[in-house]
């Protein structure tokens, strides 16, 4: 959960982020950025901010921004009804940018967020530079983390049901509450 006032600073500073990275935003769209705190209510550790472009039932165009060290948690895009699942293209713009994929554990340069080893179980680390990208097949768990700059990216998918996602952290909720005071 989230507060209002949580909510507009965590866009502006998105919108100042792809700004940054030199993409248009106007001051109409800052304001449909979804600000993710999956529930946790900790969202410089763990969240995401999503500014969509476009989502249809055959394809979504989104930009997602991620904080200094501010983390998306592990997580995978199964299968709804007759869809397989969500297939996705992840392209870095702008930041210092951190995957992790079932593999070997390489993890070096990321952290495993305080107290969720348990629910952080990659830790085949991948470093992406600016136009660097990678494509996720449904059901391929995967989990993201920026680095002290944060980071800005693309996501390019198939049809998007974010709330149907499923996560290895039981905590989670994907559909943040926000509410209007402490």
């Amino acid at each position: 959960m989230i507060t209002r006032e949580e909510q507009k600073e965590a866009r502006q500073l998105a919108a100042r982020m792809i700004r940054e990275a030199g993409l248009q935003i106007t001051e109409e769209e800052v304001e449909t950025i979804e600000v993710v705190d999956f529930g946790l209510g900790n969202l410089r550790a763990e969240g995401v901010e999503v500014f969509t472009m476009v989502s249809t039932d055959r394809l979504a165009a989104k930009v997602l921004v991620l904080f200094p060290d501010q983390t998306e948690p592990e997580h995978w895009h199964p299968r709804v009804g007759d869809d397989p699942g969500k297939q996705e293209t992840i392209r870095h713009i702008w930041g210092d940018l951190r995957f992790y994929v079932d593999g070997p554990d390489t993890l070096q340069d990321g952290f495993i967020v305080p107290g969720k080893g348990d629910v952080y179980t990659l830790r085949h680390e991948i470093i992406l530079e600016p136009g660097d990208q990678l494509t996720f097949e449904p059901y391929e768990k995967h989990w993201f983390q920026a680095g002290r700059r944060g980071a800005v990216l693309y996501s390019f998918s198939t049809t998007v049901r974010d709330a149907q996602d499923g996560f290895s952290d039981p905590q989670i909720r994907r559909i943040t509450v926000v509410k209007d005071r402490e």
